[in-house]
């Protein structure tokens, strides 16, 4: 499993590399980080007419982070995916999906450091760092894309509710967790389908999509009960999963030790 690297926020000084410019001239090649993100306590508080469910949850990014780097031309080519989970160069792609939302053509090569398929929203990361590349603040827009992107675009710690479009900061809080990410993904839809066919439950932890994780997949609990044997802690699911995590550093193998960094100036 990857670890953490040092990256910084980009600093928003036209011409430079990784800054805030919107546009790849000749030759230059731009790159920014894409950190994750994790859900640190999540209620299910209902759900719209067309489908989607309403949250309210506090979110967090942390200094585990993939790396996007613009260059002329069109494309995208997905590098050293950290998972093993697979990563779509297609439509699916929210790379793709962010540079339509978003206007603009570049040639993307993504270094994958977030774990695919883990509940620590490497795709919506990713979709955010093509955002702040093409200087787009327009959370209404991010949401189109993906629900956890508006969160992405502004990073730090916040409030987060809607359908993930509501996004209220809230103080920097230095906290580190160590996560466990299971070699299996977990479909964030099913599992909504999951709570909604269990009827709407609260889970009696932070995170009310647990119980319907579990049911989407039971080998989840396994894996819970490697981080809690061997750190002694509560893990808790991130997200709709797959990764669990605990607050406190435990290092060990298969897991990752990962720090909360404040939202960019």
């Amino acid at each position: 499993m990857l670890s953490p690297v040092a990256w910084e926020w980009p600093r928003s000084t036209p011409g430079c590399v990784g800054a805030d410019t919107g546009s790849v001239g000749s030759g230059v090649v731009q790159s920014y980080p894409a950190p994750a993100k994790l859900t640190v306590s999540l209620r299910v508080t209902g759900r719209r007419d067309d489908g989607y469910h309403l949250i309210d949850a506090e979110m967090v990014t942390l200094d585990l982070a993939d790396e996007l780097r613009f260059s002329e031309g069109d494309g995208l080519e997905v590098v050293a995916a950290g998972s093993g989970l697979s990563v779509p160069v297609d439509d699916d792609n929210l790379v793709r999906r962010a540079l339509a939302a978003v206007g603009r053509t570049a040639h993307v090569r993504l270094t994958k450091r977030i774990p695919a398929g883990a509940g620590l929203g490497g795709g919506s990361a990713d979709a955010a760092a093509v955002f702040r590349w093409a200087a787009v603040d327009d959370l209404a827009l991010a949401a189109s894309v993906g629900a956890d992107v508006p969160f992405c675009v502004r990073g730090g710690r916040a409030r987060v509710r809607g359908i993930g479009e509501r996004v209220d900061t809230l103080p920097h809080v230095p906290r580190t967790f160590t996560l466990l990410v299971p070699p299996l993904g977990c479909s964030t839809p099913a599992v909504y389908r999951a709570w909604d066919d269990l009827g709407g439950p609260t889970s009696d932890g932070p995170n009310d999509l647990e119980p319907a994780a579990l049911r989407v997949e039971p080998r989840l609990a396994e894996w819970r009960d490697r981080l809690g044997d061997a750190t002694g802690e509560v893990p808790v699911l991130a997200g709709s999963g797959s990764s669990w995590f605990v607050d406190g550093a435990h290092p060990g193998a298969g897991r990752i030790v990962a720090r909360t960094v404040p939202a960019p100036d």
